[in-house]
């Protein structure tokens, strides 16, 4: 354990390094988490020490082996794929820790990865075979045609989606993504993961995708050819809704959905489906943007509710600009504050949705459990892997 601590992310690089070697296996992840600034080595060493220090008490990892089952079926993570991280983290682990890596350690790793590996690969197979079974569901990958392009603000589109083969989609729970497969000239294969924006129906999904960075940055690569070159008739490549992040529909009480920036999205979908199905559940639908001009679906958020004295919204500009007008097109400037959400919501009943950038989720997240409201009502998005949210170790990991 304490070499684990200390060489951690040595591991889990040396881990990518030699599993990325191998084309097939690299294109089964999303690049934009890897590389210099990417955040998937770190998050893995910190499951991989949680997986050590719980080893025998693994129920309270059961919400970690979740979301990965979940990031797995989006990615369409295989059986026949584990057996090539077993074979590169156990060879990862002797490179780092050299002699230390005894014979009898190596084996007890090997033991202790197949005994997760064969719960994910349990866990998988259920989802797989839960969608496949569904009204409209399917596994693999399926193509779909964009069917319209909207300009949601200066740096976000959204774009619907509709299947190739003209049969209906699964209905996706609010909060869900989508995983998608690109094959893009000079950069070859790619998978990134989507939320749907829209309430969930037989037809169509609706993405909708921030340009990040520019097209030669990992995480702007697959934005910006989006932006630039997906429009109506493009066939993108998509697996069935995934994710453990969404509404709960079966209850009737009060809902705080709060988002920073392009975090709307899964938001999105939720305010839909609550303004369609649920009118008089007590809903806040609280948003932060920098401006007016990257505020993305102003309108169509107000249109939404109203009139139904039930959903409040209110909108924060972090730095408005002059054109942008107090009272019409935002409520405050600033920022969202745990504070402000225990003094303006009904924080001793309502479940808080989350979904924005990392320094936005780790304020609001720490900063609600720091006010005293209970860990299981607060429900986050994550967009990438989600190492050092959460301040208590244990959690984090």
């Amino acid at each position: 354990m304490p070499a684990l601590e200390a060489h951690g992310l040595d591991i889990t690089k040396r881990m990518y390094e030699r599993l990325f070697k191998n084309a097939e296996i690299r294109d089964l992840f999303n690049q934009s988490h890897h590389g210099e600034t990417g955040s998937q080595p770190k998050a893995l060493a910190q499951a991989v020490l949680a997986y050590a220090r719980n080893i025998d008490n693994l129920g309270v990892l059961s919400g970690a082996v979740e979301r990965i089952a979940q990031k797995h079926v989006a990615l369409n993570i295989l059986p026949e794929h584990y057996p090539y991280v077993a074979d590169a983290l156990l060879a990862a682990i002797g490179d780092v820790l050299g002699e230390a890596a005894t014979p009898e350690i190596c084996a007890a790793w090997g033991e202790a990865y197949w005994f997760l590996a064969e719960l994910l690969i349990g866990r998988e197979a259920t989802i797989y075979r839960e969608l496949a079974a569904k009204p409209g569901g399917w596994n693999g990958w399926r193509n779909f045609a964009v069917e319209s392009v909207t300009s949601e603000s200066e740096t976000i589109r959204s774009f619907v989606l509709v299947p190739a083969d003209g049969q209906p989609v699964l209905r996706h729970e609010p909060g869900q993504y989508l995983g998608f497969l690109f094959d893009l000239p000079g950069h070859g294969v790619l998978k990134r993961n989507y939320s749907i924006s829209c309430a969930p129906n037989d037809r169509a999904y609706r993405i909708t995708v921030k340009r990040e960075g520019n097209a030669d940055e990992p995480a702007g690569i697959v934005s910006n050819w989006l932006h630039d070159h997906a429009g109506e008739g493009t066939i993108l490549r998509a697996a069935p809704p995934a994710g453990d992040f969404f509404l709960d529909r079966q209850s009737n009480d009060p809902v705080v959905l709060v988002s920073g920036g392009v975090g709307l999205t899964p938001m999105m979908s939720m305010l839909e489906t609550i303004t369609a199905a649920t009118p008089e559940r007590p809903t806040w639908y609280i948003h932060g943007a920098l401006n007016g001009r990257v505020h993305a679906m102003r309108d169509r958020t107000k249109a939404l509710t109203a009139g139904n004295e039930n959903i409040r919204l209110h909108t924060f500009y972090a730095e408005p600009e002059a054109h942008d007008r107090e009272g019409e097109h935002y409520d405050a400037a600033g920022l969202i504050s745990a504070d402000w959400l225990v003094a303006q919501t009904p924080h001793d009943a309502a479940t808080y949705y989350l979904c924005g950038p990392k320094p936005f989720l780790s304020a609001l997240v720490n900063g609600l459990q720091r006010q005293g409201v209970p860990a299981e009502r607060i429900r986050f998005e994550f967009f990438g892997p989600a190492d050092e949210l959460i301040e208590e170790p244990r959690q984090a990991a």
